[in-house]
C-alpha cells in the first residue's frame, strides 16, 4: 500500500515536469515578448482575493494573462481585519493599493466550499486542526450571521448561504484597512463581490441597491462622472450653509421692521465667493479650506440681507464645482 502511494505521487511529479517542459516549449515560445515586458516589472490593475481551492482558478475563469492579475489565495477567501492577524493578507493587500496603485479589488467565493463546510462544524475542527481554526475565527461573523439569520437552512443550503454571505463580511473587514478607507473616500477605489458557481462555470456578482446576486455584465455601466465620490458628498454636506425659506414679511408690517439688504457689505462678500469659484485647488487641504470661506461668507451675507434662495444658489454652484476640483487633482 504505502508503495502504491508512493509510485502514484511519482506520477504526478512526472506529469508536472512534462508540464514545465510543454509551458516552455509552446506559451513561453508564443508569448516570448509577453514575458520579456513582465521581466521589467508588473503593473496587474485588480487585486483578485479568492479561495485557495484547487476547482478556483482567478486567471481561467476570467481569461486573464500572466500580469494582468494580482491574486491572493487562501482557505475561504478570507480577508482578516485591520491588525487582527500577523498574516501575509494584510501587507499583500497594502501593497497591492499603494505600490502598484491597483483600484479595483474582487473579493470572489465559490460553490462547495471547505472553508465554508468548516465553519459548521468548528468545535470538531479545533481539536483535529486547531491552525484552520483559527484561521476561520476571521469567518465567525459570517458563521453568526447565517446561524441567527437563516436557521432553518441546513446542509448544502446554508453552504451556499455562508458563501455568499462571507464575501460580504470579507468586503467589511477589507474596508479596516486605512489605505482601502482613504481610497474609497477619495472615489478611487472599487470593491466587487462574486462568488464562482463550479458546476455550472457562472459568476454572480453582489449589487448593493438590489442586496442581491446578479450577473456581473449588469454592472459595467459607468457611473455619471456628475455623480459625487463620498468625499464630495461630505464636503458638500458638512459645509452647507443653513437651508431657509423665504417667508413674506406680514402686510400691517412695517418697513423699519424688515431687514435691508446692506448692498455695500453684501457686494464685497460675493467678489470673495466668486474669486472662490474661480480657484483651482491642489490638494484636498484647500478645498476644504475654499469650502469653509464658503459657508462662512455666506453666513455672514445672510446677516447683512442675503436673500436664502442666492444664498443657495452659491451653495449649488460650489457643489457643482467640487468634482472639477478633484478631476483637475487627479
Amino acid at each position: 500500500m504505502v508503495r502504491a502511494k508512493s509510485c502514484q505521487g511519482s506520477s504526478v511529479v512526472k506529469k508536472l515536469v512534462r508540464g514545465l517542459q510543454e509551458f516552455k516549449q509552446s506559451y513561453v515560445a508564443e508569448h516570448q515578448e509577453l514575458l520579456e515586458e513582465l521581466s521589467h516589472g508588473q503593473k496587474p490593475r485588480v487585486l483578485f482575493i479568492s479561495c485557495s481551492d484547487s476547482r478556483v482558478d482567478p486567471n481561467l475563469i476570467t481569461q486573464t494573462d500572466v500580469g494582468e492579475l494580482f491574486v491572493i489565495r487562501n482557505a475561504g477567501n478570507i480577508v482578516p481585519p485591520y491588525g487582527a492577524a500577523n498574516g501575509g493578507e494584510g501587507g499583500t493587500i497594502e501593497y497591492a493599493i499603494a505600490a502598484l496603485e491597483i483600484d479595483q479589488v474582487v473579493i470572489c467565493g465559490h460553490s462547495h466550499c471547505g472553508a465554508m463546510k468548516g465553519l459548521m462544524k468548528l468545535n470538531k475542527l479545533q481539536a483535529d486542526m486547531p491552525l484552520v481554526y483559527d484561521w476561520l475565527q476571521h469567518a465567525e461573523t459570517t458563521r453568526r450571521v447565517v446561524a441567527e439569520n437563516y436557521p432553518e437552512s441546513q446542509d448544502e443550503e446554508r453552504v451556499e448561504i455562508l458563501v455568499a454571505e462571507n464575501v460580504l463580511v470579507q468586503i467589511d473587514n477589507l474596508k479596516t484597512y486605512p489605505i482601502v478607507r482613504s481610497r474609497l473616500l477619495q472615489g478611487k477605489l472599487q470593491i466587487y463581490g462574486w462568488i464562482y458557481h463550479i458546476e455550472t462555470g457562472e459568476v454572480l456578482a453582489y449589487d448593493e441597491q438590489t442586496h442581491t446576486y446578479i450577473p456581473p455584465q449588469s454592472q459595467l455601466v459607468e457611473k455619471p462622472h456628475s455623480l459625487p465620490s463620498r468625499l464630495e458628498q461630505y464636503l458638500i454636506s458638512t459645509h452647507a450653509p443653513p437651508v431657509a425659506c423665504e417667508v413674506p414679511a406680514p402686510r400691517l408690517q412695517s418697513a423699519s421692521s424688515a431687514v435691508a439688504v446692506d448692498e455695500s457689505r453684501v457686494d464685497p462678500m460675493r467678489s470673495q465667493l466668486n474669486a472662490l469659484l474661480r480657484k483651482s485647488p491642489d490638494s484636498w487641504t484647500e478645498v476644504e479650506a475654499s469650502m469653509r470661506s464658503m459657508s462662512q461668507l455666506l453666513e455672514d451675507a445672510r446677516h447683512q440681507g442675503m436673500s436664502a434662495n442666492e444664498a443657495q444658489n452659491y451653495h449649488h454652484r460650489f457643489s457643482e464645482q467640487i468634482p472639477l476640483w478633484l478631476r483637475q487633482m487627479g
